[in-house]
């Protein structure tokens, strides 16, 4: 690799060549801040937050996108330097919403972390004419208050590179603001719910629609009995929310935190996970002996889903007809679970803990009520569990590891490795083959399928059948693979989307990390990491050997793809405009 000799405060380091000033000084471990920038997303220095001075420059000059030169003297931290960096955060604070106290990213807000490092207080030098914005709380899943956006642009790029762009930067000079065109509500575009522009933001200018006050009031109802259910990814990310290392899986405690919450019952969603595989398994191999329609395209991501129909609906006949886990969850909690143990459906209020975002979005669509009720009836993203675990004064770090309720708490290997890229694909192909050869498999590790890459690919030989596999993580990964197939290029028996890169643990709803650390560190792969660990670790690895699993099969639903798991666990899709 050819390098590029610089001294950046007079310590010399070598950088790539064609690497920027910032990436530079990360080699020293010096931190240059920004605020607009995110690593291959959103740069373009617009901020000025990152400005250095460049020995020869004529002026300061912007790190983030400034190249590294033979021979170059970079200066990070002189006066004139914090100076521009204190002026440019007084006039971003000109115009932002200053009541900080109130506001859901405080103390975990990157303007704000500015604000105190270059003492930077709310009595800002300029004031002046201030416009002032309605909320847009339009849409299922999030809200949007542009009194405290900073006009970063980091959630359009993120919507941008989400294939969606539906969102822009509206207006021009002091008028600029983020919204959609026409001026639309985000209810009336086509938004697919995925969360990724509410990660990516640095302040409080967009965040999730906060359900808890209505979990809260549920929990304290005598007549409501209260079931939560956690999907595979929170365990890897619910302990960033109280300072535990990236990648810690904290089941126990979270399973613990929720009992002191007040539900009546924890279950897991992996076990929900397995069924999901017994059915999409069960679904393939069906479609591949019968001519069924091909590829056949998983359908666990609701982010994924609504994209496809806004985007791609002559695809929809290739999804597979599965709910979601945590759909499959709701409707088994208030149908086989409530027969058993002699409840009225009607009194159970079901919720999901989800890394996303569209989750809400999900459990409001047609066809999520086999029962005549609402399978789940909020979703919760792990942001939302995570204040609700603080706010109930619940220290999180000293409580004791539990274990879930049963009968649905009982799950596998296959089932956690759901929150990963790639892990919906490995969990299916393990039954699948299984099942297609009748011989078990010597080794239950795809490892072509794993890691964060946004397309990967493999063939896999089951019996006499070469089957071509794909997984795409990514919604501007999705659109290559769905025009492959729009085409008639595609060579693919199965292929796995999830809407957010990396899949489910850098989901729109899981805790926000600032941009340092999005863009020096890879923060799904640490996280996918710990559910593969999980999964190496437990007893069962396979979906279809799960006990649980066969004992609701045998004593309710029969076998895969029955008559009543077709009403209980497969739904429906619609086509939707490309402008709502």
């Amino acid at each position: 690799m050819e390098t590029v000799n610089l001294k950046i405060n007079n310590m010399p380091v070598a950088a790539p060549k064609g690497a920027t000033i910032l990436e530079a000084a990360r080699l020293l471990g010096l931190e240059i801040p920004t605020l607009c920038y995110l690593k291959e997303v959103n740069e373009i220095g617009a901020c000025r937050i990152c400005m250095v001075e460049v020995k020869g420059a004529r002026s300061l000059v912007t790190a983030c996108v400034y190249p590294v030169t033979e021979g170059m003297e970079v200066f990070t931290n002189t006066e004139k330097v914090r100076q521009s960096r204190k002026l440019t955060l007084e006039l971003i604070l000109s115009t932002h919403d200053r009541r900080c106290l109130s506001c859901i990213r405080s103390g975990n807000c990157e303007l704000q972390k500015l604000c105190k490092e270059f003492g930077v207080d709310d009595e800002t030098h300029f004031e002046g004419e201030n416009i002032r914005y309605s909320f847009d709380d339009s849409a299922a899943h999030m809200v949007r208050d542009n009194n405290r956006c900073i006009l970063c642009r980091r959630c359009i790029a993120a919507c941008k590179k989400q294939d969606c762009a539906v969102i822009g930067a509206n207006a021009r000079g002091f008028n600029t603001h983020v919204g959609s065109a026409f001026e639309r509500d985000l209810a009336d575009v086509s938004c697919v719910s995925c969360g990724q522009c509410i990660v990516n933001c640095p302040t409080g200018a967009l965040c999730e629609k906060d359900d808890t006050d209505k979990v809260l009031a549920a929990i304290n109802d005598p007549d409501k009995i209260v079931v939560v259910h956690t999907a595979p990814s929170i365990r890897a990310t619910l302990g960033e929310a109280f300072g535990m290392h990236l990648g810690t899986n904290v089941e126990g405690k979270m399973v613990a935190a929720l009992r002191r919450l007040g539900f009546d019952k924890v279950f897991d969603t992996d076990f929900a996970a397995d069924l999901t595989i017994m059915e999409e398994a069960n679904e393939f191999i069906e479609r591949v002996s019968n001519g069924g329609v091909l590829p056949m395209i998983t359908s666990c991501s609701p982010g994924w889903i609504k994209y496809c129909e806004h985007y791609f609906p002559e695809q929809i006949p290739n999804i597979s007809t599965c709910k979601s886990p945590q759909q499959m969850a709701g409707a088994i909690i208030k149908s086989w679970y409530a027969e058993k143990n002699n409840i009225d459906p009607a009194k159970i209020f079901c919720v999901g803990i989800m890394p996303c975002t569209a989750k809400k979005f999900e459990t409001k669509r047609d066809y999520q009520n086999a029962t005549g009720y609402p399978d789940v009836d909020i979703a919760l993203t792990t942001r939302e569990l995570a204040r609700m675990i603080e706010s109930a004064g619940i220290y999180f770090k000293h409580l004791p590891d539990e274990k879930f309720d049963n009968p649905m708490g009982d799950s596998t290997g296959a089932s956690v490795i759901f929150g990963a890229t790639g892990g919906v694909m490995e969990a299916t192909l393990r039954t699948a083959v299984e099942t297609l050869t009748g011989e078990e498999l010597r080794s239950l590790d795809f490892t072509e399928i794993r890691g964060t890459k946004g397309i990967k690919e493999a063939t896999y030989k089951v019996g006499d059948l070469d089957v071509n596999v794909c997984v795409a993580s990514g919604l501007e990964n999705a659109r290559k693979v769905l025009e492959e197939i729009k085409a008639g290029k595609s060579k693919y028996h199965f292929i796995e989307i999830m809407a957010c890169p990396g899949g489910c643990v850098n989901g729109g709803g899981q805790p926000v990390q600032h941009a340092v650390v999005r863009n020096f560190v890879d923060l799904k792969g640490v996280r996918a990491k710990a559910l593969y660990e999980a999964d190496a670790a437990m007893p069962i690895r396979k979906s279809h050997a799960n006990p649980m699993i066969k004992k609701l099969y045998e004593e309710y639903l029969g076998e895969p793809g029955s008559h009543k798991a077709h009403k209980l666990l497969h739904t429906k899709y619609t086509p939707r405009p490309k402008y709502q």
